[in-house]
């Protein structure tokens, strides 16, 4: 379940954290917490019942990083993953995450990631410029 935030907030994603997500260190692995960040995204960028804009028409991501500052568990779920637009370019743009068990929100942020994001015209297999309307809406979720 995904809630839209306003202004400088951003846009809070609840994730379930699954059993299968957890390494044998009993914390969620790497590559599981790179597929939750994706699970908290696509409603916010990828929804098509939003009467604003869909990034539907194509979309890759270009660069990923993830900061680990402490560790999240299963028994923290669900997650809130907070995010907002830290630029946008003519082709691409960069989210922003910090994720946070739901029990804790006024915590430090467990992770920190960010996404850049290329517009891709998925029939010419080439970048694409961002429309206007997909600019708007990016832009309408950047801080300060």
């Amino acid at each position: 379940m995904a809630s839209e935030g306003t202004g400088t907030d951003g846009f809070h994603a609840e994730v379930e954290v699954r059993w299968s997500d957890m390494d044998v260190f009993h914390h969620i692995n790497h590559a599981r917490m790179v597929t939750l960040l994706e699970e908290a995204r696509i409603p916010w960028l990828f929804d098509d019942g939003r009467p604003t804009v869909s990034l539907r028409e194509g979309a890759v991501v270009a660069d990923l990083h993830v900061r680990y500052r402490g560790q999240l568990r299963h028994s923290d779920t669900p997650l809130d993953v907070l995010m907002w637009i830290e630029k946008v370019r003519a082709v691409d743009f960069t989210i922003v995450y910090e994720v946070r068990p739901k029990a804790a929100p006024a915590s430090a942020p467990a992770i920190v990631a960010s996404t850049q994001i290329a517009a891709f015209d998925i029939d010419t297999q080439r970048l694409r410029r961002l429309t206007d309307a997909e600019r708007d809406y990016l832009v309408s979720w950047q801080r300060g």
